[in-house]
């Protein structure tokens, strides 16, 4: 049980570093514009080494950054519970800390998902075409990274939920 544990707090940290990098850096996109390249992240456009801020409230960006900046809260809310689960208080007898983990991290997936979906949908139909030559960056690939690591931690926790419960079950030897 434990080491399930560990290995989801292990996922959930690497996947809460890999958010809020992806979330902050600004190579989610690059593109070729008049000549130079240029590079975009979800904050910023950089174009001929200088960097602007993203001052057009666009809905795709706001839904995008919404949704990363929930999946991060929600994984270190995960976090906290799965650090919380390695102890052992009488008190929470009837609140298992471990699945309260494991779907602190599904919910993390699953905004991260929603995030990654958006700016994907909106990038190949309207930015994609908009660019002749674009690519999609490294910090757009540690956000789907990211996804993979909080789903793989709800995994871990779950995992860890049923190990205690079935312990539970058969009782004390």
């Amino acid at each position: 049980m434990y080491s399930f544990m560990g290995g989801g707090l292990f996922c959930a940290i690497v996947g809460n570093i890999l958010l809020v990098v992806s979330c902050a850096t600004d190579y989610w996109m690059q593109y070729r514009l008049s000549g130079s390249f240029a590079h975009q992240g979800l904050w910023r456009y950089c174009m001929s080494n200088k960097c602007y801020m993203q001052t057009d409230s666009i809905a795709y960006w706001n839904a995008t950054r919404a949704f990363m900046i929930l999946s991060a809260m929600s994984c270190f809310a995960g976090i906290i519970a799965g650090i919380l689960s390695f102890a052992h208080f009488s008190a929470f007898d009837r609140f298992n800390r471990s699945f309260a983990a494991g779907i602190m991290f599904f919910i993390s997936t699953l905004f991260v998902l929603l995030a990654m979906a958006i700016y994907t949908g909106v990038t190949v139909n309207f930015l994609g075409k908009r660019f002749g030559d674009w690519r999609f960056s490294w910090s757009y690939i540690l956000g789907w990274v990211a996804l993979l690591m909080a789903f793989f931690a709800g995994i871990f926790y779950m995992c860890a939920y049923r190990m205690h419960e079935c312990r539970r079950v058969a009782g004390p030897r």
